[in-house]
């Protein structure tokens, strides 16, 4: 189906944390996104890209992502036809980078397909599932016991991983102790790019705590040194930051970087590339799982849509909006399910949309294009 992109609504919000959001590239206290509302004729999609505030996760921020759909992306794809999310990559390819903003337009154009079509958005992206295995995730915490506490409370509640951010000064005796009290349970660390190759011995050390993976402990623009720390640890290595395009897929692959990929549509330039990764990884025997940018239910939504693909076999990264805000901006909120003793979400037949009222609270900066 053919859309013409009649209206563009740009929307930078910030969005308070019910508990600071520490990592190994500092600490945000709200989740600056950019939500982007696509009409065509009488039908509206929603987008949401969520880089943070600062250009620390990646090279993007908010606010450049903002002023990047306005200026420059926004008016490429305004009153086009635009009749699938590859017409739309291509449309935006001449614009070098800039993954976040493209994603903006491109969850928004398949939000907008999926409510002219009336198909769940799982469904459009080929999903035969509705219903996928969620883990839990930590951020570093004010203490050791505050953690043990959120761990035992997730192991408890079912969920089958626990994922454990890692980072200089919160690494292996944080680990030490987690192990101690959890000697089963499966664990992953991610290292949001702290870490260097001249860090290899402390991951040799890691390998004894039988995890998972560690994710991204190098660079974040490294295929090369992840090859090579892969090649001397036994643990497996999944790329994040690293994975940005498909044609980073295929070299990280070809060069053996990793055994593991996490995707997320932001980083990757929205639903169409993601799904793009989810095949040639399918095709290379890679599992993926599926991340968040600690998204409203706007965003992780779309998520969710994208985790039901067959390639999607490590839990994913998906949490209800209660464990982050308040108030969640948009409406339904993101809620998990137990099923057979383990959490899982549910995908969703209906987006959810932002709540106007709310929206208005925790807009930064807002812009109209049509």
């Amino acid at each position: 189906m053919t859309l013409r992109i009649d209206r563009l609504e740009f929307v930078h919000v910030a969005m308070p944390l019910i508990y600071p959001w520490r990592t190994a590239y500092g600490e945000d206290a709200a989740i600056h996104a950019v939500l982007c509302r696509m009409s065509s004729g009488s039908v509206d999609g929603w987008g949401e890209s969520a880089p943070f505030a600062a250009p620390c996760y990646s090279p993007e921020w908010a606010g450049s992502v903002f002023a990047t759909l306005r200026d420059w992306l926004g008016p490429a794809v305004l009153h086009q036809e635009i009749g699938s999310g590859q017409q739309l990559q291509e449309t935006l390819a001449h614009f070098k980078g800039n993954p976040f903003a493209k994603a903006a337009l491109d969850n928004a154009w398949w939000s907008l397909y999926s409510r002219h079509t009336n198909t769940p958005l799982h469904v459009a992206l080929g999903a035969t599932r509705n219903l996928v295995p969620v883990g839990a995730d930590f951020g570093v915490m004010d203490s050791i016991d505050d953690l043990l506490q959120s761990v035992q409370e997730a192991v408890s509640d079912g969920f089958p991983r626990v994922k454990l951010k890692f980072r200089p000064g919160w690494d292996l005796s944080m680990l030490e102790a987690v192990r101690k009290h959890f000697p089963e349970h499966p664990f992953h660390i991610d290292c949001n790019s702290g870490y260097r190759l001249a860090d290899t011995d402390l991951f040799q050390q890691v390998d004894r705590f039988q995890l998972a993976m560690v994710e991204q402990p190098l660079q974040h623009d490294d295929l090369i040194d992840h090859a090579t720390l892969q090649a001397q640890i036994q643990t497996p290595v999944c790329l994040d930051e690293s994975m940005t395009t498909p044609r980073r897929a295929e070299q990280a692959i070809s060069m053996k970087s990793c055994q593991f990929v996490n995707i997320k549509p932001g980083r990757v330039g929205g639903l169409t590339n993601a799904v793009a990764i989810h095949d040639i990884c399918q095709r290379a025997g890679i599992p993926c799982w599926v991340g968040g940018m600690l998204e409203s239910a706007t965003g992780s939504a779309q998520c969710v849509a994208l985790s039901m693909l067959d390639n999607f076999t490590y839990p994913a990264d998906i949490f209800p909006s209660a464990r982050f805000y308040h108030e969640d901006l948009a409406d339904p909120p993101v809620e998990l399910e137990k099923s057979n003793g383990v959490q899982h979400v549910k995908a969703f037949e209906n987006l959810p949309e932002p709540v106007e009222s709310r929206l208005a609270k925790r807009t930064v900066e807002r812009t109209v294009l049509q």
